[in-house]
């Protein structure tokens, strides 16, 4: 007989430490990507890049995929970039895209750190303008998203176009803190997820979910889509 569970409310505090047990057995110890966080921390980015489970799920999610073409659009320092391309094999590419030149220049020495910069290339600008110039041979087999989120939509809209048929494109921080389904709590981050959300329920191109995440950066969640 199944035993009645209680609820028991939970805090950052508890969501850290439960990540930090589980990464203790499941990711190793990175030195490079230490250095990584460290240098971004030292040129005063801000501390938002996705946390180390969430990099290494992106990593495996990446070599589940089979990937070959990444394209991020989000670069900040290049943190989840370097998860990514190290999922790759050695013909594998990412292009990331990025707003900030400050930001780029530290992503770049940051690849070359981690040995990767002959497979990422770093496009400067904004991104929507960034997106509707390319026009890849081949398209990409995975899209992460993870920029300014009043252009979410935008910013799928265009990867609908470069990704291929049964290829996964992530669209994170689409939970935030739970406002996003809370009618009375409005900005504009919140209604950039709300009008994908609402594009998505009639799109016939791709299948998606959201998955809500807790961890140590609080409680937020990604959307999981497929193209068709």
């Amino acid at each position: 007989m199944a035993s009645q569970q209680t609820h028991v409310s939970t805090s950052l505090e508890d969501w850290t430490r439960s990540d930090e047990y589980h990464n203790s057995f499941l990711i190793p110890k990175d030195d490079v990507l230490d250095a990584v966080q460290k240098n971004n921390h030292d040129q005063g980015l801000p501390n938002i890049a996705v946390s180390t489970a969430q990099g290494k799920f992106l990593n495996l999610l990446a070599k589940t995929a089979g990937a070959k073409r990444v394209l991020e659009v989000g670069t900040l320092g290049g943190y989840s970039t370097i998860w990514i391309g190290r999922a790759l094999p050695a013909e594998g590419s990412v292009v990331t895209l990025e707003l900030n030149p400050h930001h780029a220049k530290v992503a770049e020495e940051n690849f070359k750190l981690a040995g990767l910069a002959d497979r990422i290339s770093v496009v400067v600008g904004p991104a929507a303008e960034s997106l509707a110039k390319l026009h890849p041979q081949v398209p990409f087999d995975l899209v992460f998203i993870d920029a300014d989120k009043p252009s979410n939509l935008t910013y799928f809209t265009e990867a609908k176009r470069l990704v291929r048929p049964g290829g996964v494109i992530i669209v994170d921080n689409v939970v935030r803190n739970g406002h996003v389904a809370n009618p009375e709590y409005m900005d504009a981050n919140i209604e950039g997820v709300r009008r994908l959300l609402k594009a998505l329920k009639d799109d016939k191109d791709v299948e998606a979910t959201t998955i809500g995440t807790v961890g140590e950066k609080g409680y937020d969640g990604f959307i999981y889509a497929i193209r068709k």
